[in-house]
């Protein structure tokens, strides 16, 4: 009989019916051991299954107080494969290799090179598997006992919970809250995931004694005596699993006997079963939480027959139970088994052990494939044998490092270096390098034929802790490396451990890494070439790229392909051409450093060199940008977009959308612009990116005159990018807008400052780039604030530092060339010197370009500047200026320059209102699109371009989802695009939407792409 639990069914039951309305949903379910949450989770997933939701089952497995990393997720995933096999296909296409690491039954994972972002992109192809298995079926994905869960796995969890946006899906999580302990390392992730709006938690309470009556009543089929309810209720204090212990123990007739010791509640039904289902109730404890039959077969050594009756008794008896896939048992409680391993003696425990590893190492089909090596580690390390363990740990940490596991691949090493010492010196001497180890094969050793060596491990467990997050336990391995170094030199290696000490000061926000890779290149000065010796050289140019860009920088980056180049080190050859290219770009030579990058790009493609590949759709589109060129760039973008997202390197694609909002600004589309910048600031990986999300948003507030939001992200791009590792690209880029937010507040001291601290830390070759729109930002300031008194005092020593600064500036692309004829004029406009004269070189220059806002900022300038003059002639031409100028900011929503424009008008005495036919034209001549956007039925229903492009999309049969894909937004936001075109549109259905587009011609000639996936 199922009791009580109504309140939390109904939250179970709503929380599915969410999920089934297209809402995903998270909740984590805690209680004591025994208060009843499998049972009630059992229920939930049976009424689930009758509303034809697909329930996939997983838990947590706990081997010699080892997790196995991923396995709930490996177990819930192979369910949901069965149940789904066509979408399962569908939804994981392409990306097979990565998938494998969870579920190997899909190929072999890649045992390619690993990197950062390994992990993440794991969890991103993870979380896009279940939204789009999702998409069309209920989902009900069950993680039990996170008590017991693997550090990848409270990762994966972390990541599922906090990206999961689209789908049809309710995670259901349990744990027991008794078992969380102060140190428990479930717990940080329970107080992380208690922040998030998107969870919901529930906590069991124990039964009632109302409740406790029913269930012994359930238990005895019978109504019981109120004086043994109210004994088993004190006994049990509500606890549902010790309320059906006692209440069988006082049907059976042997309760007389019990202690008040709940262990011994426990194991007083185990002692009632016959010796032989004692023996094999002992070696299942051991054995982990679910054991094999044909393994307990071998380790318990007794007869087919006996084995059976074994089995039979202690099924009977409700101490062990059948598996749900029927190859195995497990104790039907876990606190049985718990108090059964508890009972059982030191050297009866390691002999258990001894007895699972040699059975294992006999046959290695007695367990799963993807479990075999974690479980026969674990076996021989707790059966005590150094000589076994090993060997078998570090078979193990390669395991779990080819499924980016590899939090639990640095334990492992621990181990590994905890047995060092005790293990056989011939033992230690038959190891061998590990084949996937990301220290290069040319320390100066023949991996072949040298032995295993203590730094091997340590280098090894060093990356292990940099990928998995564990860095502070990472710098200590490196600090004993190094410690061990000085005792034995060895400047090859000396110098990788440097560099990998460098990542981890930056990432662990203690400087900016630049001291330790000094030591690294000092120690391989002289050395041949080697591809650590090229690995140091490339990491010294990409720093030196981003910090101090220049002939030093273009030295190191020219070295490093030419080393990697002749010991064939490609990936570090592609990187450093990448990072020659963009200082190639900065030097001046803008033609032959963007083929380069180019074919880079196409290299790394081909070859299969994704983080080069994905690096490069960073970088190149940004230099793109860099120069004016931003209509190049987008096709890019969204190949980087597409790429990245296809093979989940999360980091990278914020990158990539933080440079798109960078291109869709300048080409005037500022919605789409918001949408790319939003994307970069969701990315839950690293901080750094979400910084240039919300930089982006930041600068796209400032011009549409919101500025509190200016501020506000301003803020969050500060915090993100922080302040031990300051770089141009980032500090410039802040001090431009927070300049710009200043100045718009009347903090003109302020702004002042900003710019101070600019100057004073100057402009090397490089960082122009962003140097000329900071510097065109505080030319601005000093202009509109040149009728405020409080701003005359310094006002000419910081004219004459811009005067300064821009004379020395380099001017080698059109876009910076038109910043610098715009900064003049805001200058002389700073001190009422000015002429439309000024201003119509500054307007010929942008005309050149594709920048419809700056245009049309400067043509407000011009159209100022020639009112001024007073002639019928400039009025005339004033007005047009300003028309142009007005209906631009409209479009945009740029509220200051709309507002200025007006101002301008109101002084002037002029009416701007002009019939479309008019704006369209001047003298018989066409305005520039990017000038204006000409009058339209969708300008005229009112429609947005962003809007414009749903519709579109509606048009063609297009659902929400597939819209979303398509413009790389999320289902919620092209859900509220269809509703605002419904309401503008004035009808109540999408089929009408279509009707009235192809009525009005909207999109006579448009060719549509198929919707694809990612």
């Amino acid at each position: 009989m199922f009791v009580g639990r109504t309140d939390e069914l109904d939250t179970l039951s709503d929380a599915l019916a969410r999920a089934e309305a297209g809402e995903p949903q998270a909740l984590l379910l805690g209680g004591e051991a025994g208060v009843g949450k499998t049972r009630l989770v059992e229920e939930f997933a049976t009424a689930a299954g009758r509303r034809d939701a697909v329930v996939a089952v997983g838990g947590c497995v706990e081997i010699g107080a080892d997790g196995l990393p991923f396995a709930p997720f490996s177990t819930a995933l192979r369910a949901l494969r069965d149940a789904l096999p066509e979408e399962f296909a569908a939804a994981g296409a392409g990306q097979e290799e990565e998938l494998a690491r969870l579920l190997p039954e899909l190929g072999e994972a890649t045992s390619s090179r690993h990197d950062e972002q390994g992990i993440a992109r794991l969890f991103e192809l993870t979380v896009r598997l279940l939204e789009r298995v999702a998409a069309e079926h209920p989902v009900v994905l069950v993680l039990e006992d996170l008590h017991w869960a693997d550090a990848s796995t409270r990762h994966l969890l972390a990541y599922l919970f906090r990206t999961l946006r689209t789908g049809r899906l309710l995670v259901l999580a349990t744990y027991r809250s008794d078992d969380i302990h102060r140190r428990h390392p479930l717990r940080p992730l329970l107080a992380e995931l208690d922040r998030l709006r998107t969870v919901r938690r529930l906590e069991l309470a124990r039964f009632t004694r109302e409740e406790v009556a029913r269930q012994i009543a359930g238990i005895l089929a019978a109504e019981p005596d109120p004086a043994q309810v109210d004994d088993i209720f004190e006994r049990s204090d509500g606890n549902a699993f010790f309320v059906e212990e006692l209440a069988v123990a006082a049907c059976e007739g042997c309760c007389t006997g019990l202690t008040d010791s709940l262990r011994d509640l426990l194991l007083v039904r185990v002692e009632t079963l016959p010796e032989s289902a004692q023996r094999v109730a002992r070696v299942v404890a051991e054995g982990g939480s679910t054991v094999e039959y044909r393994l307990i077969a071998a380790v318990a050594r007794l007869t087919e027959d006996d084995l059976i009756e074994a089995l039979r008794a202690a099924v009977g008896a409700n101490i062990l139970t059948v598996t749900p896939d029927g190859d195995g048992y497990r104790f039907r409680h876990a606190l049985v088994r718990e108090a059964v391993a508890d009972d059982l003696l030191p050297g009866e425990r390691s002999r258990l052990n001894r007895r699972y590893a040699e059975a294992l190492e006999a046959d290695p089909a007695l367990v799963p494939a993807d479990a075999h090596m974690m479980r026969l580690a674990s076996y021989w390390y707790h059966a005590h044998d150094a000589a076994r363990a090993l060997p078998a740990v570090l078979d193990a940490s390669v395991v779990a490092r080819r499924r980016h596991a590899y939090s639990e691949q640095l334990r492992l090493l621990e181990r590994a270096m905890e047995l060092w010492d005790s293990a056989p010196e011939e033992v230690r001497c038959a190891l061998r390098p590990f084949d996937c180890t990301e220290v290069p094969p040319s320390c100066g050793r023949d991996q072949a034929t040298t032995p295993l060596r203590y730094l091997d491990l340590m280098a090894e467990a060093s990356v292990a802790g940099r990928f998995g997050g564990e860095r502070e336990r990472a710098l200590k391995i490196i600090k004993r490396a190094l410690r061990l170094l000085e005792d034995e030199p060895d400047p090859l290696r000396a110098a990788w451990f440097w560099v990998q000490r460098s990542h981890l000061v930056q990432a662990q926000a203690r400087g900016d890494g630049w001291q330790e890779l000094a030591t690294a290149q000092e120690l391989v000065r002289g050395l041949p070439p080697s591809e650590v010796h090229a690995e140091v050289l490339a990491h010294v140019a990409s720093w030196r790229m981003l910090h101090q860009p220049g002939p030093d920088a273009f030295a190191a980056a020219e070295r490093a392909v030419q080393y990697a180049r002749m010991v064939g080190a490609r990936e570090i050859e592609l990187h450093a051409r990448l990072t020659l290219g963009g200082l190639m770009i900065d030097a001046g030579d803008t033609e032959s450093g963007f083929a380069e990058m180019f074919h880079v790009k196409e290299d790394a493609l081909r070859e299969g060199v994704r983080g080069v590949a994905g690096r490069a759709f960073v970088n190149l589109p940004s230099a793109l940008q860099a120069v004016g060129r931003s209509r190049e760039s987008v096709p890019l973008l969204r190949e980087g977009i597409a790429f990245t997202r296809r093979f989940g390197l999360v980091d990278t694609e914020a990158w990539v959308w933080g440079n798109f909002s960078d291109s869709l600004y300048a080409l005037g589309q500022w919605d789409e612009a918001a949408d790319a910048a939003a994307n970069a600031l969701r990315t839950r990986h690293s901080v750094k990116p979400q910084g240039s999300g919300a930089l982006r948003l930041a600068h796209l507030a400032l011009a549409r005159g919101e500025l509190a939001d200016a501020a506000r992200h301003l803020a969050t791009a500060g915090a993100r990018y922080g302040s031990h590792d300051p770089t141009p690209q980032q500090s410039l880029r802040v001090a431009r807008v927070a300049i710009g937010v200043a100045a718009a507040e009347g903090r003109i001291h302020d702004a002042r400052a900003e710019l101070s601290r600019a100057l004073d830390s100057g402009f090397p070759p490089g960082t122009h780039r962003y140097a000329w729109p900071l510097l065109l930002a505080a030319a601005t300031a000093e202009a509109d604030a040149r009728a405020l008194p409080a701003a005359a005092a310094d006002r000419a020593g910081i004219l004459d530092r811009l005067h300064e600064t821009v004379r020395k500036l380099t001017i080698g692309a059109p876009l910076w060339g038109a910043y610098e004829r715009w900064i003049r004029a805001e200058l002389h406009r700073a001190v009422g010197t000015d002429t439309p004269d000024t201003w119509s070189e500054v307007v010929t220059a942008f005309e050149c370009l594709d920048r419809p806002y700056d245009l049309a900022r400067v043509r407000h300038r011009l159209a100022q500047a020639l009112l001024t003059e007073g002639g019928e002639d400039e009025r005339d031409r004033a007005v047009e200026l300003l028309r142009l100028a007005g209906a631009v900011a409209d479009h945009l929503g740029a509220r200051p320059l709309a507002d200025a424009v007006a101002r301008l008008a109101r002084r002037a005495r002029l009416t701007l209102t002009l019939p479309h036919a008019r704006l369209r034209s001047r003298g018989g001549t066409p305005i520039p699109r990017q000038a204006l956007i000409p009058a339209d039925p969708a300008e005229a229903l009112g429609l947005t371009s962003r809007e414009r492009d749903v519709l579109r999309l509606v048009s063609a049969g297009r659902t929400n989802r597939q819209i979303a894909e398509e413009l790389f937004i999320s289902p919620k936001t092209a859900s509220v695009h269809v509703s605002n075109i419904l309401s503008k549109l004035g009808v109540s259905g999408r089929g009408e939407a279509a009707a009235v587009a192809h009525r009005l011609g909207l999109f006579p000639a448009e060719p549509l792409t198929a919707p694809t996936a990612g």
